[in-house]
């Protein structure tokens, strides 16, 4: 066990699924953590909330109207200071007196922000896996240029990095990434074809967003997740794979070269690896109840079925291809639960436009952060475009 170090955070998403759980594990240790600067997109509210439990001065909001709201009520403390923006977002990444930037913003909006803070020289403790697909060598040099370590809040990553520890990467032959196969591992893709929102939001096992939520149910978050691990360890998509675990129980495991299998196991609950990541190298008392192996424990795995997800398959491909090709992939998704989330596009639907983006942007391999920017934005409009002709046929 490591000196006691007191960290102050930095918790980019606050009012999210990952920043509620961030704010028990703050509650649980506040020797430990300090709650230096919080944001959110839009939802004011909370923010002011989590503003006055804490004591935080530092408060960072995206939506410029959300924002003129929250100046004008007298919900937040009086010496609060607010960020506007993905500017304001970077400032509050890079504060001088903090040492830990936490990314708990789904999508791409803090990828500017998450660079800024590893550019000066904070630790990242990351769950936006989008910004890791998305500009994955742009993220792991500027971690490497500063000496910043990129802390996995994921449990599948913070499986695999735990399961890491004190083994030379040399010695892997294998990362396996654990999915629980969503609510429909077990349908036929007729009845798939039929799946509402209502359905898709239900997941079996994880209380999560809605975005992930239907990202787990297509298993195109563990496409995404699979991209994510190629850039944390450095592994190719030959030493990759994914399997199907209903229990969610084992979140990841790593193969050695003799055959070995060091695997990671802990309740379907985020804490485990959130906490893991925000305190490491430390360890302390979790917040919730480990699992109790007293009582009776079945573990099931079995190969995912790829032409029942395509969207899993459509993500392989991506990372195969390199260049744009993982950031298409995942602006289109996004374009895509979002209209499925509308209620504009059938369930099925969402594969389509993914992979209709993929076959429409032209393939290169992005030498500045600009290019992959601009990729994104076209992969958007042109997902958009797919999805607009499929409403238009509904």
């Amino acid at each position: 066990m490591s000196q006691l170090i007191s960290k102050k955070l930095v918790l980019l998403g606050a009012t999210g699924s990952i920043g509620e759980s961030t704010l028990r594990i703050v509650r649980q240790h506040p020797e430990r953590l300090s709650l230096l600067a919080i944001a959110g997109k839009s939802r004011w509210e909370p923010l002011a909330e989590i503003a006055r439990e804490f004591g935080v001065r530092h408060v960072g909001i995206f939506d410029s109207d959300a924002l003129d709201k929250a100046r004008k009520s007298d919900a937040f403390p009086a010496d609060t200071i607010f960020y506007e923006g993905v500017e304001g977002l970077i400032e509050l990444a890079c504060l001088p007196e903090a040492n830990l930037v936490a990314d708990a913003i789904v999508g791409t909006l803090s990828l500017k922000p998450a660079l800024a803070a590893l550019e000066c020289g904070k630790d990242l403790a990351l769950a936006s896996k989008e910004i890791l697909v998305m500009a994955g060598k742009f993220v792991t040099r500027a971690a490497k240029a500063n000496n910043c370590r990129i802390l996995p809040l994921d449990s599948e990553h913070n499986a695999i990095f735990q399961c890491l520890q004190g083994e030379e990467i040399e010695s892997v032959a294998k990362l396996i990434l654990t999915a629980s196969g969503g609510p429909f591992r077990d349908f036929t893709t007729e009845q798939m074809a039929s799946v509402t929102r209502e359905q898709a939001l239900k997941h079996p096992n994880w209380d999560m967003g809605p975005k992930v939520t239907v990202d787990s149910s297509t298993m195109a978050n563990k496409g995404l997740e699979v991209i994510e691990a190629h850039w944390l360890f450095g592994l190719g998509r030959d030493q990759i794979s994914v399997v199907v675990h209903p229990q969610s129980i084992v979140h990841s495991m790593v193969q050695h070269v003799d055959g070995s299998v060091i695997a990671h196991m802990s309740p379907p609950i985020m804490t485990f690896a959130i906490q893991h990541a925000l305190l490491y190298p430390d360890r302390a008392i979790g917040v919730d109840k480990p699992i109790d192996f007293t009582e009776a424990l079945q573990l099931d795995f079995r190969p995912p079925d790829y032409g029942k997800f395509p969207c899993l398959r459509l993500a392989m491909e991506a990372m195969a291809a390199e260049g744009i090709a993982p950031a298409v992939f995942n602006a289109a998704n996004e374009v895509a639960v979002d209209a499925f989330l509308d209620e504009k596009i059938g369930y099925l639907d969402i594969a389509r436009v993914v992979e209709g983006a993929l076959e429409t942007v032209p393939s290169r391999d992005p030498q500045v952060l600009d290019e992959i920017l601009e990729s994104d934005a076209e992969a958007r409009r042109i997902a958009g475009e797919i999805a607009e002709s499929l409403t238009a046929k509904a």
